[in-house]
């Protein structure tokens, strides 16, 4: 898509925001946060954001003011936000174009950026790591090629109107690799820790500074991580960052939360890297039990390891009426942010 395309783009956007304020009338663009939180990341992924509002989701605060989504996660205490890529989804959601709405909507917030890379037309897994219809077929050296010139398309396209990306995640979930069944990790590690480094020097061809992110499943699972990160390490993948996720139950977070920690504390130590808690969640209707989980999570996450782990993002906090069948967001179905969410108020 050229400049011009670009900055229509953009316009709608715009639009599409400032439409969600407390009034009918369009507010003038606000410039960028000069002082933006860059201590720990307090996060939420909203990837159904544009979406939800194309289908008439609106979002309101506890007193029931109507807020634009974003503006009302850092009004609860949120500095960051995360946001996946899908290289040609059936109906465009996640591509390129929605992704660069969103992550100007954030910039223009002053919120941090992490860029969620599933490299799939469609959501990427511990279950399905399919490859792109397009890149189906190709050799391995292409395959590499084509997920470079992907990576860097993305970035670069961000990087075009100064959004900074701080967090770059090369995979999604990849318990057992990627782009399957050339980059599945049981069966080719080799493979997989390539696919991973190509991910990673993309990244940093057009971001130097930025983090990036190998992202696993099941964060209270300390033998999985070893054998996935040995597996990285012993093949020569490159990475900054051990991404986790952690969904538990009303009744088992406690537990959960222990292990985690326990893990993350092995990883640093294990391969000397850092660590964030890519996606957290718990059932809308335990709103208690959620709070809990989650103040417990980031008051221990935020100081283990002389602050080496970096942060908590809650996956699609904002989903909510059985959104795509997800149970797992922090609003209630009026549309209002449930008491979980106080756990990222300072």
């Amino acid at each position: 898509m050229n400049i011009k395309n670009n900055i229509l783009l953009i316009a709608i956007a715009l639009f599409t925001w400032t439409a969600c304020s407390d009034d009918n009338n369009p507010e003038p663009e606000q410039p960028p946060v000069d002082n933006m939180d860059t201590g720990f990341a307090k996060g939420a992924d909203v990837g159904w954001l544009t979406e939800m509002e194309y289908n008439g989701k609106k979002f309101y605060s506890s007193d029931g003011r109507e807020k634009e989504c974003m503006e009302l996660l850092k009004e609860l205490g949120m500095n960051s936000i995360r946001l996946r890529v899908w290289v040609n989804p059936s109906k465009g959601w996640n591509n390129s174009d929605d992704v660069l709405v969103k992550a100007w909507r954030a910039h223009n917030l002053g919120m941090r950026l992490m860029i969620d890379f599933h490299y799939s037309d469609t959501w990427a897994d511990p279950g399905a790591q399919s490859k792109p219809a397009a890149w189906e077929g190709l050799t391995f050296p292409d395959l590499k090629t084509a997920m470079y010139i992907h990576t860097t398309g993305v970035l670069n396209r961000l990087k075009e109107y100064n959004i900074d990306v701080e967090w770059v995640q090369v995979g999604n979930e990849t318990a057992d690799g990627l782009l399957w069944e050339d980059g599945r990790a049981s069966v080719n590690m080799q493979n997989y820790a390539e696919l991973i480094t190509t991910g990673y020097e993309a990244a940093k061809s057009v971001y130097p500074d930025t983090k990036v992110i190998v992202h696993l499943d099941r964060g209270n699972e300390n033998a999985l991580y070893r054998w996935n990160f040995d597996g990285l390490k012993n093949n020569g993948g490159k990475w900054d960052v051990i991404g986790m996720s952690l969904y538990p139950e009303a009744d088992t977070w406690q537990e959960m939360n222990n292990a985690c920690l326990s893990n993350i504390q092995d990883m640093i130590s294990r391969y000397d890297t850092e660590v964030m808690i890519c996606e957290v969640g718990m059932s809308w209707d335990e709103p208690e039990a959620s709070k809990a989980f989650l103040t417990d999570l980031i008051d221990k996450a935020r100081n283990v390891a002389n602050e080496k782990c970096l942060g908590v993002f809650y996956w699609e906090p904002q989903a909510y009426g059985n959104w795509e069948g997800y149970t797992k967001g922090a609003f209630d179905n009026s549309g209002r942010p449930t008491i979980a969410l106080d756990a990222f108020f300072d």
